[in-house]
């Protein structure tokens, strides 16, 4: 189990920790964040009736609050902090942003902001994270990424060269240059993709973000039925599993600070379409993973990355959205979930040595691939609960 070391910020360089294998891993973790997401937020898009001036805007606040915030806090802690906008608020927007008014939802994404804001400057969200055990963070964070590792190998039936070709050569990466598997598989994915005719780019036309500011309107109607959910499930879906994530790979960098700057990048940018900025955690996972790097302590470099190319997506909205989403499907799920197999495995191992609390772990771990949603919350969250309602009866003392 690998631990990261704290170092006072001015001790380290940037430059002299960056290596190609955190790069890539920064790259790869953007492209993920694009590669399905990216749908959703269209569909959510459409569904509001956004004209294409506010989409745009709307993808320019959450990559702009998403590269700031991670690019700051990667290097105010040099610990790889990855944060992104919400995607359970997103598949929430989907369903219900059209039964308010544009301004009104404004109102709603300034109150959420507000709110995550408040938890993690009062401490409550630390408190809350530092009373999970962590066999059962790091079940829920096995949990959550298993899906993608299963996936890998469900694409050598729906795109059998493209996904054996990458396979084959994460494999021989690992065996010859380990700490260069993923740059491989990645180059490797291009070169079938292309042999195959499948990346067509000729619809991407580099056009610049022009935010669109749209003073809020405050009712109890989307506050309620669109705002505290927000918040709910940012929290519960995002924040909660993002700092998890960074639990189970070792570092322990202080988790209110990283809530309260996400939520107060979300305040300041509702205005212009922000839906919510948090800690990521499927991408935040390639980041934190051996495949980024073998020294815990230069693996932030891989979140600086990922920040930065969040800045560049946000300059040029709409426009790199379709570069990426350009890629084929199976070339993106099959490198994000090979990325993933060493977060994966020590998931797994740190969720089961705990012999005490094993079978609490694994009912965390059943219960978040389940899939399982109560209330608009899914089941990352309802995993958690499971696992600690187990844990309080299987290790509880009796008088």
């Amino acid at each position: 189990m690998s631990t990261a070391v704290y170092t006072p910020t001015a001790s380290r360089s940037v430059f002299k920790d960056a290596s190609l294998s955190a790069i890539t891993a920064g790259l790869v973790a953007v492209a993920v964040s694009f590669g399905g997401p990216a749908a959703i937020i269209f569909q959510a898009a459409s569904a509001a009736n956004l004209s294409p001036a506010q989409l745009s805007s709307w993808i320019w606040a959450i990559c702009i609050g998403s590269g700031v915030t991670g690019v700051w806090l990667s290097l105010r802690y040099r610990d790889p902090v990855v944060t992104a906008w919400s995607t359970p608020g997103v598949a929430l927007l989907a369903t219900g942003w059209a039964a308010y008014p544009y301004p009104e939802a404004i109102g709603a994404f300034v109150v959420a902001g507000a709110l995550i804001t408040a938890a993690g400057a009062s401490g409550v969200f630390q408190t809350m994270m530092d009373r999970i055990p962590r066999p059962l963070v790091s079940a829920m964070l096995a949990g959550i990424l298993l899906r993608f590792g299963v996936d890998v190998f469900g694409y050598l039936a729906k795109a059998p060269l493209l996904a054996g070709v990458m396979v084959a050569a994460y494999l021989a990466a690992k065996r010859l240059t380990p700490r260069y598997a993923i740059v491989c598989t990645l180059l490797s994915g291009f070169a079938a993709a292309w042999a195959q005719g499948a990346l067509d780019f000729s619809t991407v036309h580099a056009t610049l973000a022009t935010p669109v500011f749209t003073p809020p309107v405050f009712s109890l109607g989307a506050v309620v039925g669109l705002g505290l959910p927000l918040f709910l499930v940012t929290m519960t879906g995002q924040n909660a599993t993002g700092l998890g994530v960074m639990r189970a790979s070792g570092y322990h960098t202080p988790g209110n600070p990283l809530v309260w700057v996400t939520g107060l990048a979300s305040t300041l940018l509702a205005p212009f379409g922000c839906h919510g900025v948090n800690l990521a955690a499927i991408t935040a996972a390639i980041c934190t993973g051996p495949e980024s790097h073998p020294d815990p302590a230069r693996r932030y470099v891989a979140a600086v990355v990922c920040g930065l190319c969040y800045l560049v997506v946000g300059v040029f909205g709409a426009a790199l959205v379709g570069l990426f989403t350009a890629l084929p499907g199976a070339l993106i799920a099959v490198v994000s979930g090979l990325a993933l197999f060493g977060a994966i495995a020590s998931g797994l191992s740190q969720a089961m040595e705990d012999a005490t609390r094993r079978e609490a772990a694994l009912v965390t771990l059943l219960l978040t691939i389940s899939g399982v949603s109560f209330f608009g919350i899914g089941s990352a969250f309802w995993g958690l609960i499971g696992g600690l309602l187990a844990d309080r009866v299987l290790t509880r003392t009796h008088a």
